[in-house]
């Protein structure tokens, strides 16, 4: 990571939400821990909620102490950010307030807002800002989200490109600065080894699985609204599959890097007619069992809607129609009240096309690449060795070279997402952002898929919590004779 260079007045609007208490202020005194905040770095919390500004700067205080390791807080480092921060109560929909907030910006050079609110008031929020003056030297950051479909989308992104250009909006996907989705790029394209293996000659299948052991949280008012698909296929495992797939990039530009996505997300095959009944699988989780404890059923959750057909759980089959992943499946995957709380990619390279060994062990020839993203980063490559032993003839194995991030790296702390896609944000770089034909064609892509529920009028398929799903989506995979990798 690198220094900032020059000072910046940070505004994060929504500033006592969830978010923003739990990730965002923890996120922003980690830069500040690390001292890669300039000294000149302003910090304004914007909020809706009145009173006095002290108590909402203690309560900011309070979730810090709650989320930052007890080891990580440092009184000094403290009380540094505490001089930076303040808080400014803001009607977001009120122009007056915002000539208020220019006068507490001041003469700042740089400002970066950040939008941790609903995205229908994004659109407002950008006109206040213009008409404040405040435009020209700002970055927007814009929170997930972005509208619940192609046309909604479009809606907000056309309201923020009224007052401003592309490249001063920042669309925030956590799961593009988590560190082992950055090695990805360096595993793909530093690597020889992989990058000449890297298409449908050599790889099988590809798996990528996001799977959730909590429920809904007491976000039922959004989720319904929004279900799995939405919620996290349209924009998590979309953009890792884009990441995976596509080719290499002519440098390391944030364009050049987002037009090789743009492709991957234009040759996605559509999903429709009785593909869509063989190729995904949508649930909803009843009750059962999480950590040995009984757990209730999504409709049984507190404020529910008994009548409710939202997917808590989706599994899909998408092809790629291109010369690298022709005939080439990723299987997609991701639902809440899972076994564990997991994030894998896991790439399935094809058998030998001569095999020698004893027949009964030729299921196991199989070389696999498992990129591990929660709970623990790490990278493992299992491959084929002779089991030890003079009694053991060529028997095989199974066995991993892997890199663990935590083991590799014990003297370093590896960052939060969110405090890369910040310094990010604060230094200029979009290479981790999401541009906005990318989401456009990823919501054209899912859009499709929700069209053809609803025109087939089927419920989503029930699977006790503490499952893997629906047994189609085992099905699903196993009719291409596979099946989803460690399952247990």
């Amino acid at each position: 990571m690198l220094s900032i260079s020059e000072p910046c007045t940070f505004a994060l609007f929504g500033a006592m939400g969830d978010l923003a208490l739990r990730k965002l202020f923890p996120a922003l005194y980690q830069l500040d821990r690390a001292e890669l905040l300039h000294e000149h770095t302003r910090l304004l919390a914007l909020a809706r909620e009145p009173g006095d500004a002290a108590f909402h700067l203690n309560e900011i205080e309070e979730h810090l102490k709650e989320f930052v390791p007890a080891a990580q807080l440092d009184e000094g480092v403290l009380a540094r950010f505490k001089a930076r921060l303040d808080y400014v109560h803001v009607d977001f929909l009120k122009a007056d307030d915002y000539t208020h907030l220019a006068e507490r910006i001041g003469e700042a050079a740089t400002v970066i807002a950040y939008f941790a609110t609903p995205a229908a008031v994004y659109g407002a929020i950008c006109e206040n800002l213009a008409q404040a003056g405040l435009a020209e030297r700002t970055r927007v950051v814009l929170e997930k989200p972005i509208g619940h479909d192609l046309a909604s989308s479009r809606t907000v992104n056309d309201a923020v490109a009224r007052f401003f250009p592309e490249n001063r909006v920042y669309r925030i996907d956590h799961y593009l600065g988590k560190e082992t989705v950055q090695n990805l790029i360096a595993l793909r394209f530093a690597n020889s080894l992989f990058e000449t293996q890297w298409n449908q000659n050599y790889i099988s299948h590809v798996e990528i699985t996001v799977a959730e052991k909590v429920g809904i949280e007491g976000r039922w008012g959004y989720f319904d609204k929004a279900g799995q698909l939405r919620d996290m296929v349209q924009n998590h495992l979309v953009q890792l599959l884009c990441l995976i797939a596509m080719d290499p990039p002519a440098e390391l530009s944030a364009d050049a890097i987002r037009d090789e996505k743009v492709k991957v997300l234009k040759a996605l095959q559509p999903i429709t007619g009785e593909a869509l009944h063989s190729q995904v699988v949508r649930g909803q989780y009843i009750a059962g069992y999480s950590e040995g404890r009984a757990v209730p059923g999504y409709l049984e959750e507190e404020n529910s809607n008994p009548q409710s057909d939202t997917e808590t759980f989706v599994a899909l089959r998408a092809d790629i129609r291109n010369w690298r992943w022709a005939g080439v499946p990723f299987y997609l995957r991701t639902g809440k009240r899972m076994p564990q709380k997991l994030s894998q990619i896991v790439i399935h390279f094809k058998e030998p096309p001569h095999y020698i060994f004893a027949p009964e062990q030729r299921m196991q020839i199989s070389n696999k690449l498992i990129i591990r993203l929660q709970p623990d980063e790490s990278i493992s490559l299992r491959v084929m060795t002779k089991e030890q032993g003079l009694d053991k003839g060529m028997q095989l194995r199974s066995g991993p070279l892997q890199l663990n991030f935590s083991d590799a790296y014990r003297s370093a702390r590896i960052p939060d997402a969110y405090e890369r896609l910040l310094l990010e944000v604060m230094q200029g770089n979009q290479n981790l952002f999401v541009r906005k034909d990318e989401i456009e064609y990823a919501w054209k892509w899912c859009d499709q898929l929700i069209a053809g529920w609803k025109k087939a009028g089927d419920a989503p398929k029930p699977y006790a919590a503490g499952s893997w799903g629906p047994m189609s989506s085992i099905a699903l995979i196993t009719r291409d004779g596979r099946s989803w990798y460690g399952d247990i």
